[in-house]
């Protein structure tokens, strides 16, 4: 049974096809990735998962049932973290309100406070600036916090738009070990990155989409020996 599963979707910006009948499986416990070029369709697939733009057309089902129609906090409700683009933390709260930002819709303060102690310790960082406003953190930092607070509402699925986008290297290394770290703990993660040969050495599966429609999709190492993938995605 696929975790999520997307069936002919299609999803348009105004008079702009986005998506043009993508089909797209998830299943528990693996990480999937969307590789691609710029505006090939990446992000939108994972906005139109998360609610925050309605499919045209098409099924979109999270534990079988059909979630595509539902808003985006109902959508997250069902267990769906989304870390968009550009991080999007609060750059006036502290870290430690940004953190439970991610926990609103959570009633068990004790459950709360226990998401929050994971969260430092698995970034240490974001413990030593608790107390530091969002704007005042450095790039890789307010990634870790985006990834944070989305696991304050203990996702089932932890979709990942772009993270290593605008970091150093190790900073990079760092946030892939994260990925790694929390599929082992049980989280299924659908990760879009432009970094395709990092994305597909930590997944499991991956998807190649282009101009919004999927053109392959074969186990990650697969991708990786595959000639076109290479020529056009991986530096050849």
């Amino acid at each position: 049974m696929a975790l999520l599963a997307l069936n002919n979707v299609y999803a348009s910006y105004g008079a702009v096809q986005a998506l043009k009948g993508i089909n797209i499986r998830v299943e528990p416990g693996e990480i999937v990735t969307l590789i691609g070029s710029n505006g090939a369709g990446k992000s939108s697939t994972l906005r139109v998962i998360s609610g925050m733009v309605k499919p045209k057309s098409g099924e979109i089902c999270y534990k079988e049932k059909r979630i595509d129609g539902l808003e985006s906090h109902s959508v997250t409700e069902l267990g769906i973290a989304h870390v968009p683009e550009g991080r999007r933390i609060f750059p006036r709260l502290t870290v430690t309100e940004n953190l439970e930002m991610g926990a609103y819709t959570v009633k068990d303060k004790a459950a709360i406070a226990q998401r929050m102690e994971q969260a430092f310790e698995r970034f240490p960082r974001l413990k030593e600036r608790r107390n530091q406003t969002g704007g005042t953190l450095s790039g890789g930092e307010q990634q870790m916090l985006a990834i944070g607070r989305a696991l304050m509402m203990a996702p089932d699925l932890l979709m990942l738009d772009e993270p290593s986008m605008g970091l150093a290297p190790l900073v990079v290394e760092q946030i892939f070990d994260t990925i790694t770290e929390l599929n082992r703990a049980g989280v299924t993660i659908l990760l879009v990155e432009q970094n395709a040969r990092q994305a597909l050495q930590v997944a499991h599966r991956g998807y190649v989409i282009q101009t919004g429609e999927i053109l392959l999709e074969d186990k990650a190492s697969s991708l990786l020996d595959n000639d076109m993938v290479r020529d056009a995605y991986l530096g050849g």
